[in-house]
């Protein structure tokens, strides 16, 4: 079929590629005009194949649509319309035009979440089955007949970050692929939306996006992840006040003790509490949901943990090596931002136009140039100036980027002319502590029986602590989301252990 694309994205791009690897000719591709100097991945990609790429600023005005605008469509002879994500408002005489019409995707089960947050609201509103529609576009909003829907799990900890990546992207395409192919096979159904369930919810916006804390722990979770990362989840906190955003909220708290420093907080159930995890904060029942990251007033993202801790560490000094790196990294920012006539280290990322997908490049970029490194989009978020990026990343590279060493209290034995280093704690939540009630048991040395040392005898809430920091770990924690190539070097890199150490006083 002759197929016009209208919309923009790497999803755009991405069903604009498949629709070509099927054999269907792609006779144009309608797209966002350019912004701070940077073309959109769809009509990038488009231009790259020699097809006619069009960047209207807006298809229509005062209602009607604009006659040299229709004109340039008309002229191609779209035999269907794709409109993968597209954000601009397209007339009527557009979507009818085609011999078969037009489809649009929308990542929600219509007719619940009609609108242009539907991701988030799917989230804030908790439900547990997500997915995605495509649809006949007619001249409602998001009302038109159905042609396929395919649904997922909801995920507790879900943001639309990781629903969108782990099912509604890669799904999404095959979808709208899946959506042409019984067109083009005379196939596709047209089943009428019903009403019985049908909701519309505004898009999210910063300023409506402040938390309400007279809910129940899991509410504010829900709204929490909803907005994370855009518009992000907001409150005053503090004295004097000022507005913090949260991100990376879970309700997995188990074995957490709410022991720390006090965040006020007005109008929440209690003050929130500083800890080693992260942010303890309550609902109005209550319960406790966990807070990872914070954004300050400023713009700077913090661990929550470090919300009291107050500035990093002094500045490194960089090796001519290091010095290399960082101008080899300043030039990968300079190719992301074009618009910015030179990268200083006072440069933001975000500030000077960047997007997501543009973390994911220069998370890409880095990991190359720099072997492999273990680094993450969030990493980016935490330092958002080129200076603090290139610091964050000689960190990294010198192995040292760890909160801290790991305070063991060992017991020493002398053995076969060496010294042995023995830790006699339990080790939950990556540190070395008593067990509850400082219960102990005596480990016994089988050669002669005498005691070595009092070992802590983990009680049943020790092991739920284990276990819930454990999970936490598994499903949240970095070890997880990194390549096994990462992985390897990561145990390759791995110093030998501490526990024996030759004795010098030893003949």
């Amino acid at each position: 079929m002759k197929i016009a694309v209208i919309g923009q994205s790497l999803f755009g791009q991405e069903v604009y590629c498949h629709l070509r690897k099927e054999g269907h000719e792609v006779v144009g591709v309608f797209t966002v005009p350019d912004k701070d100097g940077k073309a959109d991945p769809l009509g990038l990609e488009a231009e790259k194949d020699g097809v006619p790429v069009f960047k209207f600023s807006r298809w229509r005005a005062k209602g009607q649509a604009l006659p040299e605008v229709v004109a340039k469509y008309q002229a191609l002879g779209a035999e269907l319309n794709v409109l993968p994500f597209c954000s601009q408002f397209i007339p009527m005489e557009i979507i009818n035009a085609p011999q078969h019409g037009s489809i649009i995707y929308h990542p929600s089960l219509l007719p619940r979440h009609r609108g242009a947050s539907a991701i988030n609201w799917t989230l804030i509103h908790g439900d547990k089955k997500g997915g995605f529609s495509i649809f006949w576009a007619d001249d409602g909003l998001d009302t038109g007949d159905l042609l396929l829907q395919k649904e997922c799990e909801v995920l507790p900890d879900d943001t639309v970050s990781t629903l969108y990546n782990r099912f509604l992207f890669p799904e999404g395409i095959k979808g709208m692929v899946q959506a042409v192919r019984l067109i083009a096979e005379g196939k596709a159904p047209r089943l009428p939306q019903p009403e019985e369930g049908a909701t519309y919810e505004g898009i999210q916006k910063k300023e409506t996006a402040k938390i309400d804390w007279d809910q129940p722990a899991e509410a504010i979770h829900n709204w929490i992840r909803g907005n994370d990362k855009v518009p992000g989840a907001w409150t005053e906190a503090c004295e004097p006040l000022q507005k913090l955003t949260f991100f990376n909220s879970t309700l997995n708290t188990s074995g957490l003790v709410p022991e720390g420093d006090a965040l006020p907080i007005p109008g929440a159930h209690r003050p929130g509490v500083v800890t080693k995890a992260g942010l303890i904060l309550f609902g109005n029942d209550d319960k406790m949901l966990l807070v990872k990251n914070i954004q300050l007033e400023d713009g700077k993202m913090i661990l929550a943990s470090n919300f009291y801790k107050g500035a990093a560490s002094s500045a490194l000094e960089l090796t001519e090596a290091e010095l290399v790196t960082a101008e080899a990294v300043r030039s990968a920012w300079q190719r992301i931002l074009p618009n910015v006539l030179e990268v200083e280290d006072s440069t933001d990322f975000f500030k000077s136009g960047a997007a997501s997908v543009d973390v994911v490049r220069l998370v890409e970029e880095v990991k190359e140039l720099c072997d492999g490194l273990e680094l993450e989009n969030e990493d980016v978020y935490m330092a958002t100036t080129f200076g603090d990026f290139i610091q964050l990343l000689v960190r990294k590279l010198r192995g040292d980027d760890e909160e801290g060493e790991c305070s063991i209290d060992y017991v020493e034995m002398a053995a076969n002319k060496r010294t042995l280093h023995m830790p006699h704690q339990l080790f939950i939540g990556g540190a070395f502590v008593d067990a509850e009630g400082a219960k102990t048991f005596e480990t016994i040395n089988p050669t002669d029986g005498s005691v070595i040392c009092q070992v802590s005898l983990a009680q049943v809430t020790d092991v739920d602590k284990a276990v819930a920091t454990a999970k936490d770990a598994f499903e949240n924690g970095r070890w997880g989301k990194i390549s096994a190539r990462d992985r390897g070097r990561l145990l390759y890199r791995a110093p030998p252990s501490p526990l024996t150490r030759p004795d010098p006083t030893a003949t």
